[in-house]
């Protein structure tokens, strides 16, 4: 069986750091699979998915780490041909990727204790995202 739900958020941009984890739960344990998987995707190249433990430094220390190798301030190609400012946020998210998949045993994500799944928006405003989870399994 497949089931599609989605989810949206709205973010501040600018490496906004968005704990999706009991969302995509309660989207996978509505469907009755117990055992499968849940692929989570983003819509968007400035928008990106992961997991991590999900408290303030941590949430702190991915801001200073993409700032360090993909800066907000340099000179991308990217603005010249749009003539935009987020250059940084589509290398950012193409670096962390934009779909994140977990096992489902048991009818529940397989996440340890301090593991959540996040999303960062990369880009430099706010935005409104759309996030499709897909889990696919059996019951």
């Amino acid at each position: 069986m497949v089931y599609t739900a989605y989810i949206e958020v709205q973010s501040k941009g600018r490496r906004d750091v968005i704990d999706i984890t009991a969302r995509v739960a309660e989207k996978v344990e509505g469907t009755g699979i117990r055992h499968g998987i849940a692929t989570v995707f983003v819509e968007g190249s400035t928008a990106a998915l992961t997991t991590i433990e999900y408290e303030p430094g941590l949430v702190r220390d991915i801001d200073i780490f993409l700032e360090q190798i993909l800066p907000y301030a340099a000179p991308y190609r990217h603005h010249e041909t749009w003539h935009d400012d987020n250059g940084a946020a589509h290398l950012q998210s193409a670096l962390l990727g934009t779909s994140f998949t977990v096992p489902v045993v048991e009818g529940k994500l397989t996440l340890g204790t301090w593991q959540q799944i996040v999303l960062i928006d990369c880009d430099t405003r706010p935005r409104k995202r759309k996030i499709t989870v897909q889990i696919l399994g059996e019951k």
